[in-house]
């Protein structure tokens, strides 16, 4: 008999059908050997004995009827496709690989493998990230901008009232000057007198500039911004 180890399943599967058609092969010439043992001392005895073609068949059928399947080995999962995936991250392990419970871009939760879960969620991170800062440049462009914008608003509003200030100088400046010429006593008129000065300079001589109109001295070619005073 050979008794070199099988190499694999299918030479052990097959070594023991071997064995089992030698083992079945014994048993029927057993059976017909001793079915004719029988049928012999039956015949001696003078009593009625099977065929051997009967007895043969009969030890085959129970040689056969005791022989045992070999069951069918269950494959090993290697992933989880009955288990549900309702908790993000949540794991299942089939050795060597872990699945996690991940949200796909599409947003449903789905088994993946670790590499694949960790590739989709530094993907989404990695967006969330970028747009977290795209919004908050924006929101320091749209401040810096609207300082700008109230900074210049604000130095125009100060330039206005700047202006608006001088321009209200200015009128009551020349409302004052108005104020004070209308104030300004004016001499009632005399009769003309015999109080001659040549020029100006005769007249502040004398001690009589300025001479406004109506008084002594006075004469319009000594005025000559025709203002009523004589000699300024």
């Amino acid at each position: 008999m050979n008794t070199r180890a099988p190499e694999n399943n299918g030479e052990i599967k097959h070594a023991s059908h071997d064995f089992l058609k030698s083992r079945k092969a014994i048993f029927k010439v057993f059976a017909i050997v001793t079915s004719t043992a029988a049928a012999l001392a039956l015949t001696a005895c003078g009593g009625a004995s099977p065929t051997i073609s009967q007895a043969g068949a009969t030890q085959s059928a129970s040689a056969s009827g005791s022989a045992t399947p070999t069951p069918t080995p269950t494959p090993t999962p290697t992933a989880p496709k009955t288990a549900s995936c309702v908790t993000e991250n949540a794991t299942e392990s089939y050795p060597p690989k872990q699945f996690i419970c991940t949200k796909s871009d599409a947003g449903v939760l789905l088994w993946m493998e670790s590499s694949e879960s960790k590739r989709v969620t530094d993907a989404r991170a990695a967006a969330a990230a970028a747009a977290a800062k795209a919004a908050a440049d924006k929101a320091a462009s749209d401040k810096a901008a609207a300082d700008a914008a109230a900074a210049q608003a604000a130095a125009a509003q100060a330039a206005a009232q700047a202006k608006a200030d001088a321009d209200a100088a200015a009128a009551k400046a020349q409302q004052d000057q108005a104020q004070a010429r209308q104030v300004q006593p004016v001499a009632p008129p005399v009769a003309p007198s015999s109080v001659y000065y040549a020029n100006c300079t005769a007249a502040r001589a004398a001690g009589a500039a300025p001479i406004y109109r109506g008084q002594p001295g006075y004469r319009p070619a000594l005025d000559r911004d025709g203002d009523g005073i004589a000699c300024e």
